[in-house]
């Protein structure tokens, strides 16, 4: 596939120096050479040389004299070498079929590999928006469909209120599926439903992508939310601007709805290029707010959301790892010849369930995939620097 690729600096990575690599924890069993083959990801390839594939960066050698170091694809040749005894790892590009176009803009047919495998991650991709509270009360809106239909497809029309928009210009029609609330005396943020319980969502945290789930029935307003979550189900064209805009459906994943929300800020999307790497201090509270398919939790390759964004510092590529809470247990061993009381209660530690990556973040929430782990990854489970683990 063609692809125009933009030229990227990310001088965190450039080696500068000794600095790096006194606590890196190489594999005993790395190859000195690796030929990168097409499906291999980022985590992949850091985990043939690395004990912890988040320590990427301070191993990587980014070669000047090679166009865009940073990006690898199938073909290229990663070795690893050892400088005044640091270790780096450095690339060969293999068989290339470039061509040259500008000092920062190239064609080629192939496909640099990702930090993570990208069909898992696809549908929080290309789909999924957070918008702020300030931004959704004053988002536009479908107030009725062509003939007054519950549901409009592809070449229907649909009316919406709200949107200053130019004729001919192209609209995401999204549908509200989730709210991030925080709640409780410490601030606390949950996942809740929306409030409109009758309406049918397209829900991407169900694995089932085409399946339609109602949503629950929901009895109160959020109190205080960081962040409404939009799933979009389709674009439409402005055919006609006014207080009531009139848009003509010419993509779509899913029926249209009145109530669906209408989006014509670019999204910052997904950033292209991005690598594993640990965060030098981890927020306090950070943990995983919902996961994608069951609810006991999801293994690797599932989505999970957290409770933390830009606003925290939180960045593609960071890794965490993820811990169940301890739960509380009755000591019937220590009070055998008592009642049970609160003294009798204990908190078992709590358990190692895996590393998450994250992927994408909004201002404060973020959304990652599970990367390995001996349990599954479950909602309310803590994060901390991935170098702790038990």
């Amino acid at each position: 596939m063609i692809r125009i690729l933009i030229h990227f600096t990310f001088a965190a990575l450039l080696l500068t120096g000794v600095a790096v690599a006194q606590d890196v924890s190489i594999r005993s069993d790395h190859p000195d050479e690796y030929v990168v083959i097409r499906g291999d990801t980022l985590w992949d390839i850091s985990g043939r040389f690395l004990d912890k594939p988040w320590q990427w960066p301070a191993i990587w050698h980014a070669n000047p004299q090679i166009e865009n170091p940073h990006l690898i694809y199938p073909g290229d040749v990663i070795s690893l070498v050892y400088i005044d005894g640091v270790p780096q790892l450095r690339l060969r590009r293999g068989g290339t079929d470039t061509v040259r176009l500008s000092p920062t803009v190239r064609v080629t047919d192939r496909e640099a590999v990702s930090a993570v495998p990208f069909k898992s991650i696809e549908p929080f991709v290309r789909n999924l928006h957070v918008v702020s509270p300030a931004e959704f009360e004053g988002l536009p809106y479908i107030v009725s469909n062509q003939e007054q239909r519950h549901n409009a497809t592809f070449t229907d029309r649909t009316y919406a209120r709200g949107l200053d928009a130019q004729v001919g210009e192209e609209v995401v029609i999204a549908r509200l599926t989730n709210i991030y609330d925080s709640i409780g005396k410490d601030g606390e943020i949950r996942r809740v439903n929306p409030k409109e319980h009758w309406r049918q969502v397209l829900n991407v945290w169900d694995r089932q992508e085409d399946t339609f789930n109602t949503v629950s029935p929901w009895n109160r307003r959020p109190k205080n939310p960081v962040g409404y979550e939009l799933l979009q189900v389709s674009v439409a064209r402005v055919a006609q601007a006014g207080e009531i805009s009139v848009l003509d459906i010419i993509r779509d994943r899913t029926e249209v709805k009145p109530g669906d929300f209408i989006l014509t800020s670019k999204d910052p999307g997904y950033p292209s290029a991005f690598y594993p790497k640990a965060m030098d201090t981890v927020p306090e509270g950070l943990r995983v707010l919902a996961t994608s398919g069951q609810k006991s939790g999801v293994g690797i390759y599932q989505i999970v959301s957290i409770n933390g964004g830009s606003n925290q510092g939180v960045e593609p590529g960071h890794v965490f790892s993820a811990f169940r809470p301890g739960v509380k247990v009755d000591d019937r061993a220590g009070y055998r010849w008592g009642s049970f009381s609160k003294e009798s209660e204990v908190r078992l530690p709590e358990v190692y369930d895996g590393l998450v990556m994250i992927f994408r973040t909004f201002e404060d929430i973020g959304y990652g995939l599970v990367m390995s782990g001996s349990r599954v990854v479950g909602a309310f489970d803590v994060l901390r620097h991935p170098d702790e683990r038990m």
